[in-house]
C-alpha cells in the first residue's frame, strides 16, 4: 500500500484529498505546516507528498528544499496561485509536478498515480523485470539498479529527472522537442510545457556536467530541442 502525506495548512482540503486518495487504497497521513511534513518524513515511510505553497511556520517552498537535501520522493506542489512564476518556482527547488487549487479532484487522483507508477519504475519499489545499462563517455545510467553515474561518481535525480534522461540516452543522438519530452515522460498533451521542461533539463545538466553551461553530454539543438551527445 502506497502511503501519501497531504499538507496544507488549510484542514478542509486536507480532508478533502484524503478522502479522494482512501478511496483509491492509498494511506494518508496530514500534516498543517511544512515543519510537521518534515517530521512526518523522518518517522514514516512516505511514497509521495502533496503540499502547499502557502502556509505558516514553514511555508512548502522551503520545506520541499529541506525534503529534497535528503529525500527523491514525488512531491507535488499545491497552490491557489495560477501564475508561471509559481509553477516554475515549485519546480526550480525540486518539486515533480504542480497543480493550482481549486482542482479537480480526477485529475489529483490522475497525477498521483502517474508519480507513483514513475517511483516504482525507478526501483523504489520491487520490479521483476532487469533492464539495460546505457553509456555515453563517462556517463552511465545503469536502469537495472536505478543508478546514474558520472565518472563513476553517483548522481542524485529525481524522478522525472531521471526519466528524462533515461529516454535521451536511451536514444543517443536523437533530438527530441519539448512537446516530444512532455509527452513521454508526463504522458499527456504538452500544452505551455516549454518551462516545465527547461526546468528539469537544467537541473539535470547542474548534476551531470562539470561546466553547466558549456555541456558534454546534454545538448540543446536550438529551434529543435534537446539530445544526449552520441560518443
Amino acid at each position: 500500500m502506497f502511503t501519501i502525506l497531504v499538507c496544507d495548512d488549510d484542514k478542509e482540503i486536507v480532508d478533502a484529498i484524503e478522502i479522494y486518495l482512501s478511496q483509491e487504497g492509498y494511506r494518508i497521513l496530514k500534516a498543517y505546516d511544512g515543519i510537521q511534513a518534515v517530521e512526518l518524513l523522518k518517522k514514516e515511510e512516505v511514497h509521495l507528498l502533496l503540499i502547499d505553497v502557502m502556509m505558516p511556520n514553514l511555508d512548502g517552498i522551503r520545506a520541499t528544499r529541506k525534503i529534497r537535501e535528503t529525500s527523491s520522493i514525488p512531491i507535488i506542489i499545491l497552490s491557489a496561485k495560477s501564475e508561471d512564476v509559481d509553477k516554475i518556482l515549485g519546480l526550480n527547488i525540486g518539486a515533480d509536478d504542480y497543480i493550482t487549487k481549486p482542482f479537480n479532484p480526477l485529475e489529483l487522483i490522475a497525477r498521483v498515480k502517474s508519480q507513483l507508477r514513475r517511483y516504482t519504475q525507478l526501483g523504489n519499489m520491487p520490479v521483476e523485470e532487469a533492464h539495460a545499462v546505457y553509456q555515453c563517455g563517462s556517463l552511465m545510467v545503469d536502469d537495472d539498479l536505478k543508478v546514474v553515474t558520472v565518472d563513476g561518481e553517483p548522481v542524485k535525480l529525481t524522478p522525472i529527472e531521471y526519466n528524462i534522461l533515461l529516454l535521451l540516452i536511451k536514444n543517443q543522438g536523437k533530438v527530441f522537442s519539448i512537446e516530444q519530452i512532455y509527452e513521454n515522460i508526463w504522458n499527456e498533451q504538452a500544452i505551455g510545457a516549454d518551462n516545465t521542461v527547461a526546468v528539469h533539463i537544467r537541473h539535470i545538466r547542474e548534476k551531470i556536467e562539470i561546466n553547466p553551461r558549456e555541456p558534454r553530454y546534454l545538448k540543446v539543438v536550438w529551434g529543435i530541442g534537446y539530445k544526449i551527445e552520441k560518443m
